[in-house]
């Protein structure tokens, strides 16, 4: 049902594309303001620099997205992105040394953030009712009654034209100018909550040989950081990806929690070599290089509470990195911008009319979809000594979130390869579809936690826990065989090299 005339969306990127999809069937007119050119391909442009780095689309995302827009995930799967099961097909050297190979519930499609708004523009422009108008400089907002119980955003300033709306949608970003134009209407400025641990990374594109090297495996390279105390080079407190995308291509990235990045290729060729593994840099050498290295530091986690706003605008919402932006090393970004567009389309499906009601409920909502990813962010952050904001830690508990956040993650993940509820709790976390604090009051997981435990005590756990990091990473796949006539992981775990 139509509840609206026009929505105006600002911004065309995932956060932006998302919500075109949201509003499209509620509104006989959708037009969506991006300041860039658009290309026609997969390609970057300026207003999206972090396009260069790997991103993740999780599954909560992945399902969101598919609920605006039917067919994506094999649309994108058709434009060269690649459903892989992480467990089986990617490489993960964790603390202790490469984690054992097992299959998992888990799967997850591969590709570029340039491919991901590719296909979704491609899809959005399908829909009859949306415009996407390139090259437009928003200049600000038009308003009536600012800052009262009824004050509501009526449409926007593109140069020297007004733009009249039922909903003006903020898909902006991190730099969004419109709190500023809030506040200069006269609304008060919303309650912001911020939490920077000073994270930078550096990426390099690289094309991948036509021949795979005998040991190359795996399809995905994850370094986890160093947790030991002590004298070593700073590249081991690194987090590192060799990340596959389309036409089979590869980025490397590496990033670090308060430490400075390689701005050039040699520099980061070399940072490659003092990496905790060799396997990384001999990767690296074993490809063709396409591009210079890209370098981001804008990284902090801040949410702009406009549910606790008491005068919060009509006529008004924000999506993505315009209301809450995250920390880039825990791939939430797009996935939470895809969910709170379907909160939206929710509500919209839900209702008559957009008054304080529609936009209270969605406010609700919006916040506890957030509220999941959010925790997820801080809770590692707040960690560090150097981080800023105003969701920094106490001494004492940031004494104990350093002390307990890895050695924890570490115990789930090992715990997740021989116990399958472990497996899809972890799984449901990380993809945002559960809590971090549901998953830790559940007594089945805690038993399952507690179990594997005694296992490591005894030395009774099902596959081996590590294995060398300075050698290749094993082939062996400890998936339980459950098919007749498949090789079983039983009779080549003694030919692994174990811890």
């Amino acid at each position: 049902m139509v509840i609206g005339r026009r929505a105006v969306v600002l911004g065309g990127s995932v956060a932006g594309l998302c919500a075109a999809g949201a509003v499209a069937p509620y509104f006989d007119e959708v037009i969506v303001l991006e300041r860039d050119s658009l290309p026609a391909d997969a390609e970057h442009r300026r207003g999206v620099p972090q396009s260069k780095h790997p991103h993740f689309m999780l599954n909560s995302g992945r399902r969101a997205i598919e609920q605006l827009f039917p067919g994506f995930e094999a649309a994108l799967i058709a434009a060269g992105g690649r459903k892989l099961n992480p467990s089986l097909d990617a490489a993960y050297c964790e603390a202790v040394g490469w984690a054992p190979r097992k299959s998992g519930s888990m799967t997850m499609v591969y590709g570029s953030r340039i491919l991901i708004e590719r296909v979704l523009r491609d899809m959005a422009r399908t829909l009859a009712n949306v415009t996407i108008r390139e090259n437009v400089v928003v200049s600000g907002i038009e308003t009536a009654g600012a800052g009262t119980a009824d004050g509501r955003v009526t449409g926007v300033r593109v140069q020297d034209e007004v733009l009249a709306a039922d909903l003006v949608i903020d898909a902006m970003g991190r730099g969004s100018s419109v709190p500023a134009w809030l506040v200069a209407a006269g609304w008060s400025e919303a309650p912001v909550r911020s939490l920077d641990a000073k994270v930078a990374y550096s990426s390099m594109w690289y094309q991948l040989p036509p021949e795979r090297p005998a040991s190359w495996w795996w399809q995905h390279l994850a370094i986890m950081p160093n947790q030991k105390k002590g004298a070593h080079p700073e590249e081991h407190d690194y987090l590192v990806n060799f990340f596959p995308i389309e036409g089979d291509r590869a980025i490397a990235c590496m990033g670090a929690w308060g430490l400075e990045l390689p701005k050039k290729t040699d520099a980061f060729v070399e940072a490659a070599e003092r990496i905790r593994t060799p396997v990384f840099a001999a990767a690296m050498k074993q490809c063709e290089q396409l591009s210079e290295v890209h370098l981001t530091r804008s990284t902090g986690n801040k949410w702009r509470r406009y549910d606790l706003a008491v005068d919060a605008p009509l006529g008004f919402v924000a999506i993505g990195d315009a209301i809450c932006a995250f920390n880039p090393f825990y791939g939430q970004g797009m996935s939470s911008a895809a969910r709170s567009a379907v909160i939206l389309a929710d509500r919209l499906s839900e209702s008559t009319v957009l008054d304080r009601g529609f936009f209270r409920s969605f406010l609700d909502r919006q916040r506890k979809s957030l509220d999941v990813p959010w925790m997820l962010a801080i809770a590692r952050d707040q960690g560090y000594e150097h981080a800023t904001g105003t969701e920094i830690a106490s001494p004492l508990r940031r004494r104990i979130s350093a002390a307990l956040v890895w050695p924890v993650f570490n115990l789930i993940t090992a715990a997740a390869r021989e116990d399958d509820v472990v497996e899809d709790h972890f799984a449901r976390v990380f993809n945002l579809d559960e809590s971090m604090t549901d998953m830790a009051k559940n007594p089945r997981v805690l038993a399952g936690l507690l179990r594997y435990k005694l296992k490591l005590m005894f030395g009774r756990e099902k596959m081996p826990r590590s294995f060398d990091i300075q050698l290749d990473p094993p082939a062996t796949d400890y998936t339980p065989d459950t098919t007749v006539g498949r090789k079983s992981a039983t009779g080549t775990r003694k030919k692994a090299m174990a811890r």
